[in-house]
């Protein structure tokens, strides 16, 4: 199993971009002396400092050339065509590809909410929009002539270039999050990206049956190859000892990730509730993340709810919540790897076992500074790669 950093480009407080991206360029540069096999960064926009990341493929180009070995991935473009027009996520991706001597990975996204609206998207076409685009892209990498006729977009014959460095083209990949986006992917023939984010594994794993199911019925992959590969992201922070791994904040940062989901997302609490409980996300988000307000009922706390539901609920209401007593409630959940080396060793054991290939360590955190942060990866570096990246033994 390879170990990848996932990066939302978060910065929590005042307002500091140039310090910001010295810090991700910083901590790529780490990963790549310590095994990390790829730097993934998101694409938001309008989402203030849960994720900074608006210009991805500027940053993956600058981290490209301040590394080495370190492959750089999207997670992914965001795939309606308002906000990205296939020719130019095309374009961008094969440059990126040249810029990092053959490093790229290449995800889409459906995108959600917030965006579909600041961008004027249909947002019930655009399932079919990720498809298309995931289809026509490699394309447009491997064919001198390519043209397009949909209802949904009309390209003339052209030879869109760069051709990438990859031979036929990177991979593909889609960012997964339901049962239907994980059978997609598999239909598709395109690596998944998913998430836990304070659910146990069962979740997972059914998630990760779906994408299977789906590989099943591939007959004909988006590009020239069929990616299986599975990638997972999750919150990390791997710390000398328990005593560190309380005191350094880690799972206050997760509870904060936690707390801002519904407003930054545009989704309805409850459904970050239920994925908390152990549920699964809707098959169809256009259903519950394109909603304007928060209802301040969802956010209120009930009787006998699920104390990691109501943990995040105070920590959202502005409630002072200690150290211990976020990494009490967050430190059993298996999904969650934050704690000492062995502890941290046992719940990844767990993902290797359901066949994850790719674990993402989402390790900038909310407020987690920035010696915290590279402490956590050295440590990533030093208990686990080691341990289960037997291509680097």
């Amino acid at each position: 199993m390879k170990f990848d950093v996932f990066s939302e480009a978060q910065r929590v407080g005042p307002r500091d971009e140039a310090g910001l991206f010295r810090d991700l360029l910083e901590q790529a540069r780490l990963a790549d002396t310590l095994g990390f096999a790829t730097w993934w960064t998101v694409e938001h926009h309008g989402a203030g400092e849960y994720s900074y990341s608006a210009a991805p493929e500027l940053l993956l180009t600058w981290i490209a050339t301040q590394t080495d070995r370190l492959r750089v991935g999207h997670s992914g473009v965001l795939a309606p065509f308002r906000i990205n027009h296939p020719i130019r996520a095309a374009e961008r991706a094969a440059m990126l590809d040249h810029i990092s001597g053959g490093r790229l990975e290449f995800g889409m996204a459906r995108s959600l909410g917030g965006e579909w609206d600041a961008f004027e998207v249909d947002a019930e076409t655009t399932r079919d929009q990720l498809v298309e685009a995931l289809t026509m892209i490699p394309k447009m990498w491997t064919q001198e002539s390519f043209s397009w006729d949909s209802p949904l977009l009309q390209i003339p014959e052209r030879n869109i270039i760069p051709k990438p460095v990859q031979r036929p083209h990177p991979p593909l990949w889609a960012t997964t999050g339901s049962p239907a986006a994980f059978h997609l992917a598999g239909r598709l023939g395109v690596g998944a990206l998913g998430n836990t984010l304070l659910t146990g594994l069962d979740g997972i794993q059914e998630l990760l049956g779906e994408y299977a199911r789906g590989l099943e019925s591939c007959e004909r992959p988006a590009g020239a190859f069929r990616n299986e590969r599975r990638s997972v992201f999750t919150f990390v922070h791997v710390a000398e000892t328990e005593k560190q791994a309380v005191e350094s904040g880690a799972c206050q940062a997760a509870l904060w990730y936690m707390a801002r989901m519904p407003e930054v997302f545009h989704s309805p609490p409850d459904v970050v509730w239920e994925l908390i409980r152990g549920g699964l996300l809707p098959n169809n988000p256009t259903d519950v993340m394109s909603v304007p307000t928060i209802d301040p009922e969802a956010m209120a706390r009930k009787d006998n709810e699920h104390p990691v539901v109501d943990l995040v609920k105070r920590y959202a209401a502005g409630e002072e919540i200690s150290n211990e007593e976020a990494y009490e409630l967050l430190s059993p959940i298996a999904s969650v790897i934050i704690g000492d080396p062995e502890s941290c060793r046992r719940k990844v054991e767990g993902y290797a076992d359901l066949g994850v290939d790719h674990l993402m360590c989402f390790m900038q955190i909310g407020d987690l500074d920035q010696q915290t942060i590279l402490s956590g990866m050295r440590n990533v570096g030093k208990y686990l790669i080691p341990h289960f990246d037997r291509s680097r033994g």
